[in-house]
């Protein structure tokens, strides 16, 4: 998956771009951690019941550049892309996932379109 500055997750009638007014330390205060490669990746639970990094997870990642992002909801491993919109039993986890990215939007890392 390429780097986009517009994003729309499996399931998810938002759509998400990048702000022109995002900045590093903004993305770092977030809890973004830096890769080897210089990229900034977030990974977090949506599981709000559990404290351990079990069941499926947001995973956002930033260009070095901050030329652009990549965005996925994910298996607890990150190896498969899952739509949590579908199911009536995933509700917490998309009240989590809009909690996540209203947070991003209200910091200037996301506008949503």
């Amino acid at each position: 998956m390429a780097f986009t500055t517009e994003v729309k997750v499996d399931g998810d009638s938002d759509t998400y771009q990048m702000s022109p007014e995002v900045k590093k330390y903004t993305l770092r205060d977030v809890g973004f951690t830096v890769s080897n490669g210089g990229n900034f990746i977030y990974e977090r639970s949506l599981d709000p019941t559990s404290p351990y990094k079990q069941g499926n997870k947001l995973k956002v990642t930033f260009a070095k550049d901050l030329s652009g992002f990549k965005m996925s909801v994910t298996t607890s491993n990150g190896l498969k892309r899952v739509n949590i919109f579908n199911k009536e039993n995933d509700k917490p986890l998309v009240e989590q996932y809009h909690y996540i990215l209203d947070d991003m939007v209200e910091r200037q890392i996301f506008v949503k379109a």
